[in-house]
């Protein structure tokens, strides 16, 4: 063992002055501080996810219109859901066309009919 090693075991640290003591009370409040802001800012992180998972956009049954009006004999041979639209693909008699509707008002916006050539 070295004389170094022995010094350092029997001696203990030599009190602080004032002034480091008070600096030493300043960064412990400081670094407490930081760490309730971190803290309270990881909540509010985590309830804003949670939140967003748990929140729905209303009632599901609202989103769509409940009945869609179509000319009597069509038959619905495809639907698909494109941003707030339905489009459907009828065929009455002899006849296909697409039928765009909104789903959440049941209103026909438009229809598109097939022309053989």
């Amino acid at each position: 063992m070295s004389h170094s090693d022995l010094r350092d075991e029997d001696q203990e640290e030599a009190p602080l002055d004032p002034a480091a003591q008070r600096l030493q009370a300043k960064l412990r409040r400081l670094l407490l501080g930081s760490s309730l802001i971190m803290f309270l800012g990881f909540i509010a992180v985590f309830a804003a996810i949670m939140y967003k998972i748990n929140a729905s956009g209303g009632n599901e049954a609202d989103r769509f219109a409940e009945t869609i009006e179509l000319a009597p004999g069509s038959e619905v041979q495809s639907a698909t859901l494109s941003d707030g639209v339905l489009v459907l693909l009828v065929r009455k008699e002899n006849a296909t066309s697409i039928v765009y509707v909104d789903a959440s008002t049941g209103a026909t916006l438009g229809t598109s009919g097939f022309v053989g050539r």
